[in-house]
């Protein structure tokens, strides 16, 4: 490859991914502006640095923009950021182009240990569930990649690919069997699997980002290995890439991101699988562009999401995980027709 082509796509990588940084800016600045009760820009910069206090409506105000819309955008970045860099990585490790982060079972493993919690200890608040959500999503990842890891095609991608879709059909129909003898259970997981950011405090949100900072960090030592990963595991192996390591690694990375953002705002389907399209049109197919591209992206969009269902359904609101569902199942069908019709 020249000189010239590679400067180019560097050049525009940077530029992508500043523009990118720019939009999520302002649609962060929208987040805290657009609601039930819509604020200017001068009376979200007051909600924001003034203390509640002396005048009723500037009281109001502070306390709109500070409990409840700074939570709400900080979680719709974080877990975006999360949804978006484990979409990215799990269709780089499995080398499927239409992997999500669904497909290693976390949804499936959280919404088992919500119900299961629910009717074995009462519990009815988000508050705390939450927590036993990510141990379920956690450990539907363990074991898909235990299952995974065992017999002839142990770490083949497609053995992988079969263990995540058992175990998540498995437990979906476990989770439908136990709601469907309890009301409270049934009820509180109709309202979690809608996938949403609303509703969740800083007590919940700091813990959860701090997991998903966790997984980042594991996340940006595996980039360079899913490049020679790619190009095949006996050409990644002459490379030098300890594969089953990388691989382990990796999952880690994308359990944890996957399972404390689905454990915040329940399972939001199809934003990974969409963000990583999108980031590797732009940024081409090398991975220490396309993880970091796409985790901004899965920020914008989950944020643009949230901003939508605030608008669409005025006085009352659509969740951002069925936002997300309405925009991604379209563009999950043109993946699938693309495919076939180049295939044809």
């Amino acid at each position: 490859m020249s000189t010239s082509v590679v400067k180019r796509a560097r050049r525009r990588r940077v530029v992508g991914a500043g523009a990118l940084a720019v939009v999520l800016v302002v649609v962060a600045g929208a987040s805290l502006a657009v609601g039930a009760r819509a604020l200017s820009p001068g009376e979200v910069w007051h909600g924001l640095f003034a203390a509640a206090g002396g005048d009723q409506r500037l009281t109001e105000i502070t306390l709109i923009v500070q409990t409840v819309r700074v939570p709400r955008t900080v979680l719709a970045i974080a877990a975006g950021i999360a949804l978006g860099v484990g979409g990215a990585l799990i269709q780089g490790y499995t080398r499927n182009p239409i992997a999500d982060t669904g497909l290693l079972g976390v949804n499936a493993g959280a919404s088992f240990a919500v119900v299961t919690v629910i009717i074995l200890f009462g519990l009815a608040n988000p508050y705390q569930y939450v927590w036993f959500a990510f141990l379920g999503a956690a450990a539907a990842g363990v074991v898909v990649f235990g299952l995974a890891s065992i017999g002839q095609g142990a770490g083949n991608p497609l053995t992988l690919a079969l263990a995540g879709q058992g175990i998540a059909v498995f437990l979906a129909a476990m989770t439908t069997a136990i709601a469907l003898t309890d009301q409270t259970s049934l009820n509180a997981l109709r309202f979690w699997n809608a996938g949403g950011v609303a509703g969740v405090g800083f007590d919940v949100i700091w813990p959860v980002v701090v997991f998903i900072g966790a997984g980042l960090v594991l996340a940006a030592t595996t980039l360079p290995a899913i490049n020679l990963l790619n190009l095949g595991d006996d050409v990644a192996r002459a490379m030098g890439v300890n594969i089953a390591r990388n691989r382990t690694v990796g999952i880690v990375a994308i359990t944890v991101l996957a399972g404390a953002a689905t454990a915040a705002c329940g399972p939001i389907a199809f934003l990974g699988l969409m963000v990583a399209h999108v980031a590797r049109y732009v940024t081409g197919p090398d991975y220490r562009w396309l993880v970091p591209f796409a985790g901004l992206l899965g920020a914008v969009i989950l944020l643009a999401c949230d901003i939508l269902g605030r608008v669409v359904t005025r006085p009352g609101e659509l969740p951002a995980g069925v936002v997300v569902a309405l925009a991604g199942a379209p563009f999950f069908a043109a993946l699938v027709w693309r495919g076939k019709f180049r295939k044809t």
